[in-house]
């Protein structure tokens, strides 16, 4: 896995083993010392004898077992971008200096959303034609059967807020988006609900569901648990770009990664709310799979979009 490092992220210690950091770092991928194990080909027992050792090393459990399974402590999911910065500069040390995107004449294939088109395709796309005047990208629809296709080679990337089982590919986290409430201006809930709505506020209104894959995924009755029956969805649609046209005239409103919300507030003259606490924020990701993860141009690819995806606003 790869990723950049943050600032502020808790150094490494100097005087750890480079095996243990390889361990490590597929700890934090899998929460699992058998998933590790398997990924690395070697024993359990030896994952976790590692696992003792940098524990020690870090005077921190790192990985414990909780009601919902093993979960890594708050140093553990501090360690992530530093673990990452690393593994990516370690690999980089031993990549081809042979690999020149400006002769690569190759057709790129990632399934994304239309949120991932707007916040992590189209900032990379002019320096993905300067760096690669020969290269295409085609973007693909989501699909439930596209982790098959990874795995086949038909597509060459995922980018996703799903949660990704990293112990069948391989994953960089590229950021944590929050979600914002959209709404026509004028709307009641505007008025009488504040800057954050209640739970009780949030289910009063009908609301359009944005739903994810074949399978109509919906994330947002998957956070409110049991109050979701109190929920009256109106309109469903695959992607976001056109729920403004059925919120002009509506008291409906739509969930949308906050970014998306606030550059569709701005174009359409509409309103905002944050929406209850319990619906939590998302991570966004970038996929690819074994077959690729020794392929020079796929991993520039990869790096390329982690430089270029714009960060969450605050």
């Amino acid at each position: 896995m790869h990723s950049q490092a943050e600032k502020g992220s808790p150094a490494i210690p100097s005087h750890i083993d480079l095996n243990l950091l390889l361990i490590l770092s597929f700890l934090l991928q899998t929460r699992s010392v058998t998933g590790t194990a398997r990924r690395l080909g070697i024993s359990q027992p030896a994952v976790s004898r590692s696992l003792a050792q940098l524990r020690d090393a870090f005077q921190d459990p790192l990985l414990i077992r909780t009601n919902k399974g093993m979960e890594l402590t708050r140093r553990g999911e501090d360690l992530i971008p530093s673990v990452q910065s690393w593994l990516a500069h370690t690999n980089s040390l031993f990549a081809t200096q042979e690999f020149d995107p400006k002769q690569l004449n190759r057709r790129f294939r990632v399934a994304s959303t239309d949120f991932g088109v707007t916040a992590v395709l189209a900032p990379a796309l002019d320096p993905f034609h300067r760096m690669a005047p020969q290269a295409m990208l085609e973007i693909v629809q989501f699909s439930d059967a596209m982790h098959a296709r990874l795995a086949s080679g038909e597509i060459d990337l995922i980018v996703t807020g799903l949660e990704p089982d990293l112990q069948a590919t391989y994953g960089r986290l590229l950021f944590r988006e929050e979600f914002s409430c959209l709404m026509r201006k004028g709307h009641p809930a505007l008025e009488t609900g504040g800057q954050r709505l209640s739970v009780d506020q949030f289910v009063h209104w009908p609301h359009i569901a944005v739903l994810v894959g074949e399978t109509g995924f919906d994330r947002i009755n998957t956070q409110l648990g049991e109050r979701a029956a109190e929920r009256t969805i109106i309109a469903a649609l695959p992607y976001f770009q056109a729920a403004p046209s059925l919120l002009r005239d509506s008291d409906a409103m739509v969930v949308l990664p906050r970014r998306a919300a606030r550059e569709m507030a701005a174009a359409h003259d509409m309103g905002l709310a944050d929406p209850p606490p319990l619906l939590a924020s998302f991570d966004y990701w970038v996929l690819w799979h074994e077959r690729n993860r020794r392929d020079a141009a796929t991993m520039w690819l990869v790096d390329l979009l982690a430089a270029h995806c714009q960060p969450p606003e605050e």
